[in-house]
């Protein structure tokens, strides 16, 4: 067929001066693996597209201004009061405009959406060690997408300048005035002035709009292109190795699926938006900074760092006048930006630990990596502590326990609790490690009890399928790294020794206990223990699909 037949003449048009055909064949066939947790990402992307499209409804009718108004709205409560005109457009736009109280709350869903969904993403890669060459880039920019939607969501929180929102930037502006020499300096840059100000909603404003959506969208490009470049990770199984990709092609599967799963992403953030209020600003008031919130609670993902803030214990020095409140600067200005930073950067520490410099296509399982699924869960338990802090007066009030009590248990839980979850997963996932190791080389237990000829008792096992044993050998046999000699052949002393043995160290704690995968010959051997001639000739057949799966690993 000719090439003026294959497209319409608008599309010819556009082709011949832009290439699109030659580049889509090329991209649109491209394959990609599939797996439910593939589309925890998928459901990050499709909230941001729902925040841009509702947030640009929002713009038409909100006012980002501080300047003070009558309120005459339909709200009958608060009729008559005065208040800025960023809140009065925030009531207007629940009560007068026309879908304006389902936009609001499908917005605010949705940004709860996509923390979350950002979040669960990262520890998705973060368990099974998708993080590892040649995608460290990407995790510094997912972790860097997921930081800047905190921030975008509590600038978002705060711009209705209801008391419930004010009472979380009191709490901030606190947070910044205590950082030493600069505190006061940036807080008259943020809110324009002496807490409340009267620029803090016009410059939230600008900053939520477009600064941090246009450099989260750049992030989004970017991550998108490594993903395609670097091609995608996948799950081990037959078939699927480090050169290749086992799975669909973009177009048109993938391309059904994307548009069928963002309406669904869609059709159920407006469910939720329609049918469980979220945020009702009419109900808190306008802010007024002589009054607080009973019971106020911030957005879930920022709970940890209040909680930070709330189980600290109190105290502060004083040097030559100036006062260093050590209560909101290591709670709220060290320990917060040191755990982000070591999140951030673990790609890099596990790799200078474990010396491993290869590209890693097939993903681990949690099991198959004891220490790294320990350090994971202790981080999780570690901002679990934290953000039930953020709520220690609500859970002395609900349960009717004392809130000194509560707070004294969650300052020792927050620094016991990571150390215990730590050892309890490491030891959890070596059990596992050696259950599989012990089902690798002797298969399934049957039940069936046997007797030989001299009397002896044994169990016959099941050999397990070629998709599980070669589920359960795709991953590499870890060597811990040695410290060379002190002298090399010269006798001259090796640099930074120290700071090998330090990276020695490290690396035989990391791989402390971990448990090998069997060698071809190891199974072999177990598998002639095998007590009957159709059990031996099924664990014959899968001896040689191990040496075939391992010939490469080994």
């Amino acid at each position: 067929m000719s090439t003026n037949t294959e497209f319409p003449g608008p599309v010819k048009w556009v082709d011949d001066r832009l290439g699109i055909a030659k580049i889509g064949k090329k991209n649109l066939r491209k394959i990609f693996p599939d797996h439910w947790s593939f589309m925890l990402g998928e459901i990050a992307l499709y909230s941001f597209i729902i925040l841009i499209l509702t947030g640009t409804f929002l713009t038409f009718w909100f006012k980002p201004s501080m300047a003070e108004v009558e309120y005459q709205g339909s709200y009958s409560l608060l009729k008559g009061l005065h208040m800025s005109e960023a809140y009065a457009s925030t009531l207007d736009l629940s009560f007068d405009v026309r879908g304006g109280l389902l936009m609001r709350q499908i917005h605010h869903w949705a940004a709860i959406l996509f923390i979350a969904a950002m979040m669960v993403h990262l520890l998705r890669m973060f368990f099974t060690g998708a993080f590892r060459k040649p995608r460290e880039l990407n995790w510094v920019i997912g972790f860097a997408m997921l930081f800047l939607g905190i921030i975008e969501g509590f600038l978002g929180y705060g711009l209705p300048d209801d008391l419930l929102s004010g009472t979380g930037l009191r709490i901030t502006n606190g947070m910044i005035q205590a950082s030493p020499v600069i505190g006061t300096y940036l807080n008259f840059f943020i809110f324009g002035g002496e807490f409340p100000g009267g620029d803090f909603v016009s410059r939230f404003f600008i900053v939520h709009v477009l600064l941090i959506p246009g450099i989260i969208l750049a992030l989004v490009t970017v991550h998108l292109f490594l993903v395609v470049y670097h091609k995608h990770t996948q799950y081990a199984g037959p078939g699927r190795t480090q050169k290749n990709v086992v799975g669909y092609p973009l177009f048109p599967v993938y391309t059904a699926k994307a548009g069928g799963f963002f309406f669904v992403v869609f059709g159920i953030t407006a469910l939720m938006g329609a049918l469980m209020q979220i945020n009702p600003v009419w109900l808190y008031g306008p802010y007024n900074p002589a009054e607080v919130t009973a019971g106020a609670q911030p957005d879930w993902y920022m709970g940890w760092l209040e909680g930070s803030v709330r189980i600290f214990p109190g105290f502060e020095s004083h040097f030559w006048g100036i006062t260093l409140s050590w209560n909101l600067i290591i709670p709220a200005l060290i320990i917060p930006p040191a755990f982000v930073t070591l999140v951030a950067a673990y790609p890099f520490i596990e790799g200078w630990i474990t010396g491993d410099k290869r590209e890693h296509h097939l993903l681990d399982r949690p099991r198959d990596v004891p220490t790294r699924t320990g350090i994971g869960v202790a981080f999780i338990t570690f901002y679990a502590m934290l953000w039930i802090g953020g709520g220690n007066d609500l859970i002395a009030t609900h349960f009717h326990l004392s809130l000194n009590n509560v707070t004294w248990f969650l300052r020792f839980a927050v620094i016991l609790g990571p150390i215990l979850a730590f050892w309890i997963t490491r030891r959890w996932a070596i059990s596992l490690q050696r259950a599989d190791h012990e089902r690798l080389l002797h298969g399934l237990e049957t039940g069936v009890i046997m007797r030989d000829a001299d009397g002896k008792y044994t169990e016959k096992h099941q050999p397990i399928s070629t998709f599980e044993a070669y589920s359960l050998t795709a991953r590499d046999r870890v060597v811990p790294h040695e410290l060379g000699p002190e002298t090399d052949e010269n006798g001259v002393r090796a640099p930074r020794r120290a700071l090998n043995k330090l990276r020695a160290r490290l690396s035989r704690f990391y791989f402390a206990d971990a448990v090998q995968k069997p060698t071809a010959a190891e199974i072999e051997e177990a598998h002639e223990h095998a007590h009957d001639a159709d059990e031996i000739h099924e664990l014959t057949e899968e001896t040689e699909t191990y040496r075939e799966v391992t010939s490469d690993r080994s």
